[in-house]
């Protein structure tokens, strides 16, 4: 069973960067294209970013693109969400999980990590 472990997350400032990473083990890293998430206070997960396994084609929610970026390593078995610009609203839970398709509904999705928490002050 695919294991996803995600760090990076912490305090920063509005309009400043973070880079968080999502680990990938115990299967297949080309199995699997990667998702990430978030869940902010009092409010439903949402699906922010995914990169598909087959040509990284990648899908970003609108609050989010231009300033949100996925990435993947596949020698490192681990995908990657460049945060610049960031705002209080993207303060929340960020989670990496893996499904068979990026089109998928989040509830296809699976091996959720245990989430990092992404903080952004004014």
């Amino acid at each position: 069973e695919v294991q996803l472990v995600e760090s990076g997350g912490g305090l920063v400032q509005a309009g400043g960067s973070l880079r968080l990473s999502c680990a990938v083990s115990g299967g297949s890293f080309d199995d699997y294209d990667i998702g990430w998430f978030r869940q902010a206070p009092g409010k439903e997960r949402e699906g922010i970013s995914c990169m598909s396994r087959r040509d990284d084609t990648t899908y970003t929610s609108d609050s989010v693109r231009g300033r949100f970026t996925i990435s993947r390593d596949n020698a490192k078995n681990a995908v990657f969400l460049q945060m610049n610009r960031l705002k209080p609203e993207d303060t929340g839970v960020y989670y990496c999980a893996a499904a068979l398709g990026c089109h998928l509904e989040m509830s296809q999705f699976r091996s959720w990590g245990q989430g990092t928490q992404v903080t952004v002050t004014v």
